[in-house]
């Protein structure tokens, strides 16, 4: 593990502090230390923008104010209420830790209680210890990647668990400092590490000259701020051809199976069909759309019904649900899955 020249912690956080408590954001999720409102925003903040994200906290708490609220809800209705927030895995994720929760009648206060938690990872499990509860441990996201990369001018390949291992650590000496400073706050300290990064040492064209650090940035005294964090490497894009399957019954209800044979959307409700990887874009198709690094092509194939009572027994043995039109946005909040309903009567494919 490479080594970190030490910089003193103490005068980091006597510049960082007084600047957050001046500038800091009045976000919806800071008006108090409630752990259960903390976690849902930084569930929902995971590869999402604070903009976007405010709305969608806002509708989200009002329709379930407490974990007890979330714990009795139904998944069809959660998803609906994240709708539009993508990566649904995330609010089945809180939903089933939601009931855990529940069932224990309590919030752990530490990172190492939350941890052992279903659901609740090594950022997740540090974020509601230090915002919520005041645990001297440091809180690593994007931002806070960015901003100690830079102040300590770190060139390391931080997508990997040896070198984020090292930030992790830096980031606690940080969130430790309160040790030496009892007007320090972890949970302060942490805000403001990912204040700085959202407002000041942003990605491209950070504003150093306003920034509390600019005179203890190592990389701005090395003008290697464009060079950190270093880029991680791009996962190469995917071509996939998806053929979704509508089967309707008499009655209207439609098929819908939990997702094991396309690598997209992995365990969510979608079509029964085949999903194929390609080395080149299909020249014909209904429509497209991309989740994470698969670029998707999607042909759906003519609406039909059950051929049989053997095939609906069939159908029956696997894990599957029929469901009815009006329930699609509940049970299927992605716009990739629902659009092939509108197609069920398309005979022709779109070329482009």
């Amino acid at each position: 593990m490479p080594s970190v020249a030490p910089m003193s912690p103490d005068n980091l956080v006597a510049k960082l502090i007084p600047w957050y408590r001046e500038v800091k954001r009045p976000l919806p999720w800071r008006r108090d230390r409630d752990p259960y409102r903390i976690w849902v925003s930084e569930v929902m903040l995971q590869q999402t923008t604070v903009t976007a994200v405010i709305p969608f906290y806002e509708k989200f708490t009002k329709s379930f104010p407490t974990l007890q609220a979330l714990a009795k809800a139904s998944e069809g209705d959660v998803l609906a209420h994240w709708a539009g927030l993508g990566y649904y895995s995330r609010a089945r994720s809180l939903h089933k830790s939601a009931r855990a929760l529940a069932k224990l009648g309590t919030f752990p206060k530490t990172f190492a209680q939350l941890i052992e938690l279903p659901g609740f990872g090594p950022y997740t499990s540090r974020a509601v210890a230090s915002l919520a509860f005041g645990e001297a441990v440091g809180v690593v996201d994007g931002n806070v990647i960015r901003v100690l990369s830079r102040v300590l001018d770190l060139d390391l390949e931080w997508w990997k668990p040896r070198d984020r291992d090292l930030i992790q650590i830096e980031a606690d000496r940080l969130a430790q400092a309160r040790l030496e400073n009892a007007n320090v706050d972890p949970s302060d300290l942490n805000q403001a590490l990912m204040e700085l990064g959202a407002t000041i040492c942003t990605p491209k064209s950070p504003t150093c000259m306003l920034c509390p650090w600019g005179r203890l940035c190592r990389a701005r005294k090395n003008e290697s701020t464009h060079l950190r964090p270093r880029p991680k490497p791009r996962r190469e894009s995917e071509i996939w051809l998806w053929t979704p399957e509508i089967i309707q019954r008499s009655d209207k209800r439609l098929l819908l199976v939990k997702n094991s044979y396309a690598p997209f959307l992995k365990g969510h409700l979608i079509w029964p069909g085949t999903a194929t990887r390609l080395k080149t874009k299909p020249k014909s198709f209904h429509y497209k759309g991309g989740v994470t690094h698969h670029e998707i092509f999607v042909n759906v194939v003519a609406s039909k019904k059950p051929s049989s009572k053997a095939e609906l027994k069939r159908w029956a043995a696997v894990d599957a649900v029929w469901i009815s039109p009006n329930e699609m946005k509940t049970k299927v909040p992605s716009s990739l899955i629902r659009k092939a309903v509108t197609l069920l009567e398309l005979d022709d494919t779109t070329t482009t």
